[in-house]
């Protein structure tokens, strides 16, 4: 028998400025949420004038993986191993840092010259001890090869995982779902999603609502009570143990479903460093000072 999950925490948002001077919504206490996300920021939506287009100069990143999900706009990048591309609404850049890579992300030229929407979102995903130190690597996803599907007033694009028969082809070292939902107001959506792993929903436009039955004991029956529960724009929903998510859209709505595993692990973390202890970040520290790092 299925296990509705329901909402238990309503997480807001708050904006923060990051980069070269862009500005983010970011839910509050990320990092000490829910494992293995360590951020949601969602780029935007912001318009920029001719000139006005900031980015993220060279930085540098160890142990965790960021998945760059653009949505308007047009981004570029650049790293320290040769690397360098572009972003396009709909494409997916899952870059895995693991042992070390410097980069830049920018807005691309025509954005800096003509201005015009930018809206996306970055959301670093938490690497286990036993990968934290792997080879950088790339999974870039053009819009026209990531996985879409539309059934009764519910669309999908699968970053990562199931959703509606279709399936995301990125190649995840822990069992990741990161699914980007549009509904029309009214339209209802039965998300399946392994037990076991913690799970949340970002709204970023309108308001849905999820349903569950709560199994409450009365003597000599249990019984179950229907129940309902909303998150609207801008607001992070923490989900409860269970293997599906039901969910009605109370008007046209946009959303995340995240989910991933609980890692059981220490966390040390100072700025683009995440590893297990103070003196991995110590040695991440030489290792960039030095030039060591791996591209």
């Amino acid at each position: 028998m299925s296990l509705s999950r329901s909402v238990a925490e309503i997480v807001p948002t708050h904006i923060v400025t990051e980069g070269g001077g862009f500005k983010v919504r970011r839910p509050f206490r990320m990092g000490k949420v829910m494992s293995p996300f360590l951020l949601i920021d969602e780029m935007g939506p912001v318009n920029y004038g001719p000139g006005e287009a900031v980015g993220a100069p060279w930085h540098p990143h160890r142990g965790f993986e960021t998945v760059t999900y653009l949505l308007d706009g047009r981004m570029r990048h650049e790293d320290s191993a040769g690397n360098h591309g572009e972003l396009n609404p709909g494409d997916v850049q899952w870059m895995t840092a693991g042992r070390g890579i410097i980069h830049c992300e920018e807005p691309h030229e025509e954005i800096l010259r003509d201005g015009g929407r930018t809206h996306g979102f970055q959301i670093w995903v938490n690497l286990p001890a036993s990968h934290k130190m792997m080879r950088p690597r790339y999974q870039e996803v053009p819009s026209s090869e990531s996985p879409t599907v539309e059934k009764n007033g519910v669309w999908a694009r699968v970053i990562a995982g199931e959703c509606m028969g279709e399936q995301s082809a990125i190649d995840t070292k822990i069992p990741i779902t990161l699914i980007h939902i549009k509904m029309n107001s009214g339209s209802r959506l039965s998300q399946e999603l392994e037990s076991g792993l913690n799970g949340m929903i970002y709204v970023f436009g309108g308001e849905i609502e999820l349903e569950n039955e709560a199994r409450v004991k009365k003597s000599p029956i249990a019984f179950g009570i229907r129940t309902k529960q909303q998150i609207k724009d801008g607001e992070l929903g923490l989900l409860s143990e269970g293997d599906v998510i039901s969910i009605t859209s109370k008007s046209d709505s946009e959303f995340l479903i995240l989910a991933g595993p609980e890692l059981n692990e220490p966390i040390s973390r100072y700025g683009p460093f995440v590893m297990n202890t103070r003196e991995e970040i110590e040695q991440a520290f030489i290792d960039y000072r030095n030039g060591t790092f791996v591209g």
